[in-house]
């Protein structure tokens, strides 16, 4: 048997060791729970430094969008000369981001005019006017010529096509409805606000010339089924359309000296009068008319202005038995149907000249084409011998 000492040692030892046991088990267990803890915390780091990162994502092009409003407010522009309101053209030129048209841009600009610039950034290249964006005479507009156009312009500088061999042939079927429905579209707007229309045109109408060097007056001696005829013939067309537009616009024709006086009035003022002529007691004769007295070359001067026409007053001989003055006298419509014409001469004529370009719109939206009748083939009786 042990002794008591040796009773009272072994029982400590055992205690000690059991207390060894339980600070280690929960050692254990503390080191679990941290690292379980500590593993989502991670986690969460990580969820949370990717919605960071996603809104980071979003928020970037806000902040470059930022970038650059605070640069378009601060930006330094080139000197821009400063011109009235009267002298101020606004002018659109196209293809204005290209080599050309961008230094056309810098040097209308700079003169002090409101500049519009239309370019589909085939060839033309946005960092050519990017030191312009944000003037508040400045316009970039993305768009291809080919599509009809909508805006007020005074002139169009119509640079819009690909100009080197390797760009011109790359598309050849784009590069003629470029240099034909691009032209047309922009003849056709500046028919429209009565503007005036410079078209780049090139020495490739030309062709391989005959002639050297060659005049203005030079018909050129062009492959029209070779590799660069999509440009040559394109812009060929563009200038047999050019002239065509031009002389589309026949003369003014006044007879005689044009000093013989008329006095117009607007259909409405007409109108009116009758309406009041027929609901009065009046019988007798009532002169309906403007007393506003002009002379025929005045009103051709006049027309010629509203209507933005370039086009040359033509005088003919003078109609026989033609009226030198003609101005009624309305009094008695005032005085007894309290009638008289209220619409200005400009705005009667503003009014007629939309009328009648609504109405050469129309027709040429609406012509009638007939049909090919169908053959018919007579019927006859069948022959015996």
């Amino acid at each position: 048997m042990l002794s008591q000492p040796l009773l009272r040692l072994a029982s400590t030892v055992s205690r000690r060791r059991m207390k060894l046991l339980l600070v280690i088990a929960l050692l254990t267990y503390v080191a679990s729970v941290w690292g379980n803890l500590v593993n989502m915390r991670s986690i969460q780091e990580n969820g949370e430094l990717r919605i960071e990162s996603r809104i980071e994502e979003i928020i970037e092009p806000l902040r470059e969008k930022i970038r650059d409003l605070e640069k378009s407010f601060t930006q330094k522009y080139p000197p821009v000369k400063f011109l009235s309101e009267k002298d101020r053209k606004r002018i659109l030129v196209t293809g204005g981001a290209g080599f050309v048209g961008s230094h056309l841009t810098d040097k209308l600009m700079m003169d002090g005019h409101k500049v519009t610039v239309v370019d589909n950034f085939f060839t033309g290249r946005k960092r050519n006017v990017e030191h312009w964006i944000g003037h508040e005479n400045f316009e970039l507009i993305n768009h291809d010529v080919v599509e009809p156009l909508y805006i007020e312009v005074d002139q169009i500088y119509h640079l819009a096509s690909p100009a080197s061999p390797p760009n011109y042939m790359y598309n050849p079927i784009k590069t003629l409805k470029t240099n034909t429905i691009g032209t047309l579209n922009m003849l056709g707007l500046a028919k429209r606000v009565g503007a005036r229309l410079l078209l780049a045109s090139t020495s490739e109408v030309y062709g391989d010339p005959e002639v050297h060097p060659q005049t203005e007056d030079y018909w050129g001696h062009v492959n029209p089924i070779g590799p660069r005829a999509c440009y040559d013939e394109g812009k060929r067309v563009a200038e047999t359309m050019c002239y065509a537009y031009m002389k589309q616009e026949g003369p003014l024709t006044v007879y005689g000296s044009g000093s013989q006086t008329r006095a117009f009035q607007y259909v409405s003022d007409l109108v009116n009068g009758l309406v009041a002529l027929m609901n009065s007691n009046v019988s007798s004769p009532v002169n309906l008319g403007n007393p506003e007295e002009h002379t025929i070359l005045e009103f051709a001067q006049l027309i010629k202005n509203l209507v933005g026409s370039g086009s040359e007053i033509q005088f003919l001989s003078e109609a026989q038995d033609d009226p030198q003055k003609r101005k009624p006298d309305i009094k008695k419509a005032k005085l007894m149907l309290g009638w008289e014409p209220v619409v200005p001469l400009e705005e009667g004529l503003n009014k007629a000249i939309h009328y009648f370009r609504k109405e050469l719109e129309y027709q040429a939206n609406n012509q009638y084409i007939p049909k090919p009748k169908p053959t018919r083939i007579k019927k006859g009786r069948t022959r015996h011998n």
